[in-house]
Parts: structure tokens; C-alpha cells; sequence
């Protein structure tokens, strides 16, 4: 088993006077927080008083670009090209690294949202593009990927460092990959079930399917989604569970 993963979650992610998930108590729970940068939400306001309050409890921040999606909350297929990916994602990281050094509290590493993560998944050219616009940017930046996808590769082979990351709350299908939102068994609900799993996955060394199957994989880093029914306890269930095995939970940057 893993001795060290780091537990992280997506926060930031409301708009105006619209707030979505409770960050100040989660930002209680995990190592690491994935900053929305104002395309599938977030702003301003939101986003420099988020790197503040995870600065606060010491928690490692970094940013978490998507395409300019409010209404579909960035989980919708956009047709950008590799290129306008490439800009989409550089402009983004780029206001993350501002308002988070605005707020002394500098982002370390880049996890792409919604549609555009799973992309990253399975495209080699979208992974290229954030990879492309990571590494213009600021090529010390580590990227959070989806465990087992093109990103992972595309990032090592272009001399960046990847994390591979894994979910407490969502299904894998027999491939490995996450179970669409829109089919049964994409969600997990259950705090006790969803900390048992992952402590399942982390000793087998992969993702668990549905099917009952490891797919291997290393694991670098847990994520708890904050807008999941329950996302409070499950974050603190799973920490919980961790540490009790003799897993420490710390940032991976």
C-alpha cells in the first residue's frame, strides 16, 4: 500500500453571489485545492478569497481550467481546437498564478475540470495542448492527471511532472475510466463505502471497476468532489480511514 497520497478536492467553484459546495469546511479535511479560474465558474473575488482561506489552513492550491461553460458547469463537450485548448488553458493558469500570488499563496500544479480532464483522458492531442500550455507558462507547474490517461504520459514525455489521481466518489467502468455521470453507478453517495474503497484501491495498486476488477495504476492523490451529496463527511471518512492504516495524507507538491 502507498505509505503518502495526498487528498484533494475542486473549490472556488461558484459565480457572483452563487456559491457552490461549503470550501471552508472541506479546506479543513484535504492537502491540496483545485481553484476553478472563472470559465466553468469562479471569479475574482471568489478565486482570490479561496487561495487566501486555503492558505489559512495550509493547504497546497492549484488550478483548475476548463472551457467557458457556466451554465453546462464546464461538463459539456466544447469543439475547440488543439490550439484554442492550448490559449483557453494558458489564459486561465495564468489568472490562477496571478490572484494566488496576489493572495500569497502561489498555485503549485495545474488539474483540468469536467470535460476537459476527461478529455485529457482520452485524447493525445487535447492532453498535448495542456501540456503545450502548461509548459509555456511555467514549466515547474506539476500536472494533477487522471490515473491511467494520455495526459500522465503526454506530461512525462515532454519533461513535466504528473501525478496520477484517482476519485473516492465516482465509478470506474471495466476500463478503468469513470462511469458517466449520466448512468447508474457514476456517483458514489456513501461516506463509509467510498473511504473503504479507496483504502481497497490504494493496497491493490489500481482503480476498482465495477465489475469488481483492478485496473493498476500508481496513486498520488485522492479527490473528493465538493459539490457531492455528502462531500464533508466522505472527505473527512476518508482521511480518516487513511491515517487510521498508517497512511500519511500530505500534499504531493
Amino acid at each position: 500500500m502507498s505509505k503518502t497520497v495526498d487528498l484533494n478536492s475542486d473549490m472556488g467553484e461558484g459565480f457572483g453571489a452563487y456559491r457552490l459546495g461549503d470550501d471552508q469546511a472541506i479546506l479543513k479535511i484535504v492537502t491540496s485545492a483545485n481553484i476553478a479560474c472563472g470559465f466553468h465558474a469562479g471569479d475574482p473575488e471568489i478565486m482570490a478569497s479561496t487561495f487566501a482561506d486555503a492558505k489559512a489552513q495550509n493547504v497546497c492550491v492549484g488550478a483548475h481550467p476548463g472551457y467557458p461553460d457556466l451554465w453546462g458547469f464546464g461538463r459539456r463537450d466544447m469543439a475547440f481546437s488543439p490550439a484554442q485548448i492550448e490559449r483557453l488553458v494558458a489564459y486561465q493558469v495564468g489568472a490562477a498564478m496571478a490572484l494566488s500570488t496576489y493572495a500569497g499563496n502561489p498555485i503549485k500544479y495545474v488539474k483540468c475540470h469536467g470535460a476537459m480532464g476527461h478529455q485529457t483522458y482520452h485524447s493525445e492531442a487535447v492532453a498535448s495542448a495542456v501540456c503545450r500550455a502548461v509548459k509555456a507558462v511555467d514549466p515547474s507547474l506539476i500536472l494533477l492527471s487522471i490515473a491511467n490517461g494520455q495526459q500522465d504520459r503526454v506530461a512525462r514525455d515532454m519533461g513535466l511532472v504528473s501525478k496520477a489521481e484517482i476519485y473516492a466518489d465516482r465509478g470506474y467502468d471495466e476500463t478503468g475510466f469513470l462511469i458517466a455521470r449520466s448512468l447508474p453507478g457514476a456517483l458514489l453517495k456513501d461516506p463509509q463505502q467510498a473511504a473503504d474503497r479507496i483504502l481497497r484501491m490504494l493496497a491493490a495498486g489500481g482503480v476498482e471497476t465495477c465489475e469488481g476488477k483492478t485496473v493498476a495504476t500508481p496513486i498520488d492523490s485522492i479527490c473528493v468532489h465538493s459539490d457531492t451529496p455528502g462531500a464533508i463527511e466522505m472527505a473527512a471518512r476518508v482521511r480518516a480511514l487513511l491515517e487510521g492504516a498508517g497512511v500519511t495524507v500530505q500534499a504531493f507538491a
